[in-house]
């Protein structure tokens, strides 16, 4: 339920109903509570003689307390802990949400190497764009709030690196991600004593810090696949080498969520004119170099988003 297009209006009608078993809030706007929520479970319907109102049925309870209590109760408790406005009128995504409170997380690590608006857009809430924040004023604002700043640097420090880590107590496996999307729904890979290392693009010289501890744990890497994606983990496959350490690449369990390479903010292109788009053959196995080909030849690519970290784990264990 990760892409259900939820904004805090929404979750907080969602709550309501589960409260007073009526809102007259205005949420048919989403896709998901239009279409799975009032049209296909039926757990939504409007108020008989009173299309402004609308009242759920009687198995709505058991569904919010299993798919959507722990959520907005985690979500609330962080905006009232950080001072933040936590009514309808908030404009938040789900998203957003998520975001802030890895920033919150992270705030320490961020600030030290502060960047400019349009980079930390670009990182942080990657998959929106660079001007992002810019075009969304109060929820700059809130970065600012939790980041304790006015506002953000002109220039970009010399050498932007952040070790970005979600830490569990006792760690069963490492898993070293290209995106930040894993680290900002973390919870269940906690409750799995799975660690979550944020290891893209610029940031791969964060492995140079992983304890000898961590690199004794089962160590995996997760990407989007893509050339981008699948020439960063040669270039950290190599660097544990170095170190004498093994990692192993996530390959993903259905191609059916793969996406065209021309999707809006995605800059990864395959070479067409090179075997296995000059990717090195000979750091993947036979069934990720399958899935290499067949994504070069239809011209797509994996989202690392889209992919169950522990359905894909699984598969090795």
């Amino acid at each position: 339920m990760s892409n259900r297009g939820f904004t805090w209006r929404h979750l907080k009608a969602l709550n309501q109903f589960y409260l007073n078993g009526r809102t007259d809030a205005k949420i048919t706007d989403n896709n998901y509570i239009k279409n799975v929520l009032m049209d296909q479970k039926k757990l939504i319907r409007y108020k008989s003689g009173n299309l402004k109102i609308l009242e759920v049925s009687s198995s709505y309870a058991a569904f919010y307390q299993q798919n959507l209590q722990t959520d907005y109760e985690r979500y609330e408790k962080f905006l009232i802990e950080q001072n933040l406005e936590s009514d309808a009128r908030r404009r938040y995504t789900e998203d957003d949400i998520r975001t802030l409170m890895f920033i919150a997380s992270q705030k320490n690590e961020l600030g030290k190497n502060l960047s400019t608006i349009r980079t930390f857009s670009s990182e942080i809430f990657k998959g929106y764009g660079s001007k992002y924040l810019e075009n969304k004023p109060g929820l700059k604002a809130a970065v600012c709030k939790i980041l304790n700043i006015l506002d953000f640097p002109e220039k970009d420090p010399k050498n932007l690196q952040w070790r970005l880590v979600v830490d569990c107590i006792d760690p069963k496996v490492v898993v070293l991600c290209e995106n930040i999307a894993h680290l900002k729904n973390p919870w269940k890979a906690i409750d799995n004593s799975i660690e979550l290392w944020y290891v893209g693009g610029n940031n791969i010289g964060i492995i140079d810090y992983i304890s000898a501890e961590k690199l004794s744990k089962p160590l995996y890497y997760s990407c989007d696949w893509d050339y981008h994606g699948l020439s960063i983990y040669s270039r950290i496959k190599e660097k544990l080498k170095s170190k004498s350490s093994e990692i192993v690449l996530l390959i993903p369990y259905a191609f059916d969520m793969a996406l065209p390479v021309n999707s809006p903010h995605h800059n990864s292109q395959w070479f067409f004119n090179k075997v296995l788009s000059g990717l090195k053959a000979e750091d993947f196995p036979d069934k990720a170099k399958n899935l290499i080909e067949k994504l070069i030849r239809k011209n797509k690519w994996i989202e690392e988003e889209s992919i169950d970290l522990l359905k894909v784990l699984n598969q090795y264990n």
